[in-house]
């Protein structure tokens, strides 16, 4: 992948796509294909054909998808495996049929059987039956997946499929109904913080493990793995470290600045009970996370203050 290449980022507006867009920029690449939903909706196969025989991108990530945590894949999830189907199926498609040289499909950490034995390690894939709350989501990125091998074993097409773990950063989205489990912690605190309060409610028990990554540590990982992978298995992608989500929403606290207490619902589902990757193949390739849980909480706590006061003033101003 030359900076001269066109490079299509599918889903650059969302956590992982725009800080893909960031790391290829900073290191040069700017022929970038960039479409916003309006201008291209994915789920169309008419359209995505259209936009890559007009312009025939030689790389793609594909980072597009509708993601959620567990109340919005719970809620919605003929929505999650209608849409995450027909991205995957139209773009893969499109990318071998009009000479796209090489994809990356962004999977996730959370399409692996809710029992697997932990860490988690790439061949445990479809060993045991999915987590309830996003197995719709799950089979839809599993599909994804296995497109990814058929085009490969069928037609030689160089597309390889990536398994990030819980991800964070600027950019998250903060929606306490939709969000994943870091930034839906960092608003609760964060609201606790300013109105001094005594206690924060938290769902589940707060005894789940959870591995946690910056998402420009993602970004650089998946750049890394479009120069130098090229295989039949997805391959993992996180930072081999783990804390309980009560431990999880202390450290949120301490870098936050909240003092108060936390009291944990537990009517609300816990989801899997642990969830940490084998990187055991990536760092075999070289490539480590290099962001502190600490640094990255500070800078995406520091983002959501920012964008929480630009949203307070231009709803003073209107």
């Amino acid at each position: 992948m030359e900076r001269s290449h066109r490079i299509f980022v599918a889903g650059h507006r969302g956590l992982v796509g725009s800080a893909i867009v960031r790391h290829l920029r900073s290191h040069g690449f700017n022929n970038l294909l960039l479409r916003t939903k309006a201008e291209l909706d994915l789920c169309r196969q008419d359209a995505v054909n259209a936009f890559f025989s007009a312009h025939r991108p030689e790389y793609v990530f594909l980072a597009a998808g509708k993601v959620g945590g567990i109340h919005a894949n719970n809620s919605q999830p003929a929505d999650f495996i209608r849409d995450n189907l027909l991205i995957a199926a139209n773009v893969i498609d499109a990318a071998w049929r009009h000479g796209t040289r090489k994809l990356l499909f962004l999977g996730s950490s959370c399409i692996y059987p809710k029992l697997a034995p932990q860490p988690l390690r790439e061949e445990y894939l479809l060993s045991g039956p999915l987590e309830p709350t996003n197995d719709a989501y799950a089979l839809a990125k599993l599909a994804g997946l296995k497109m990814c091998q058929a085009y490969r074993r069928q037609h030689g097409f160089d597309a390889i499929g990536v398994l990030p773990t819980n991800l964070y950063g600027p950019g998250d989205n903060f929606d306490l109904e939709t969000s994943h489990v870091l930034p839906a912690l960092i608003r609760k605190i964060e609201t606790g913080r300013l109105e001094n309060a005594d206690a924060v409610t938290l769902w589940g028990t707060g005894t789940p493990r959870r591995e946690f990554m910056h998402v420009d540590d993602l970004a650089d990982a998946c750049a890394f793995l479009m120069q130098r992978y090229s295989d039949m298995s997805p391959i993992n992608i996180g930072c081999g470290a783990d804390l309980t989500i009560a431990e999880l929403a202390a450290t949120i606290a301490r870098v936050a600045g909240y003092r108060g207490a936390f009291r944990f619902d537990t009517s609300r589902p816990d989801g899997t009970p642990r969830k940490i990757l084998d990187v055991s193949r990536l760092a075999a390739l070289g490539w480590h996370a290099r962001i502190t849980l600490d640094d990255g909480l500070a800078s995406t706590i520091a983002w959501f203050r920012e964008h929480q006061r630009q949203r307070t003033a231009q709803f003073t101003e209107a």
